[in-house]
């Protein structure tokens, strides 16, 4: 089974985001900032990391720097989370190494077309 990682500080975000992968058949973690993501990601790291980049502590942009930085082939795809629709900012965290990005709030149509885009053929399960 693949597996995702959900990183916000907003407990409402992360249901969501949670119950729509899991729809997808992953199995999915969650964190409330960066410095969980990164233990979670030193545990096992997921396939993929749907990235918030506001949060306390220590924003998207220093974990997904700390990712990029690991050694090996272990390199999850990272889909940037954000309500803001700043051109600079979404250039910014693509540059940093993010895949692609997500404008919340975002449905599970939206997730599965950004799935698709860095190289996950998503199909509904027959239960859905």
């Amino acid at each position: 089974m693949r597996t995702g990682l959900v990183v916000d500080d907003s407990a409402v975000i992360r249901k969501v985001a949670r119950r729509i992968l899991e729809t997808l058949d992953f199995s999915v973690r969650d964190a409330e900032d960066g410095q969980k993501a990164l233990a979670l990601c030193a545990e096992e790291m997921p396939a993929v990391v749907l990235l918030d980049w506001n949060m306390p502590n220590m924003d998207g942009y220093d974990v997904l720097r700390h990712l990029r930085q690991l050694p090996g082939g272990d390199r999850p795809k990272v889909l940037f989370c954000t309500t803001e629709n700043d051109i600079g900012a979404i250039a910014r965290a693509l540059r940093a190494g993010a895949d692609e990005y997500i404008m919340k709030p975002f449905d599970r149509e939206i997730m599965m077309a950004k799935l698709d885009q860095v190289g996950f053929t998503v199909r509904l399960p027959e239960h859905a």
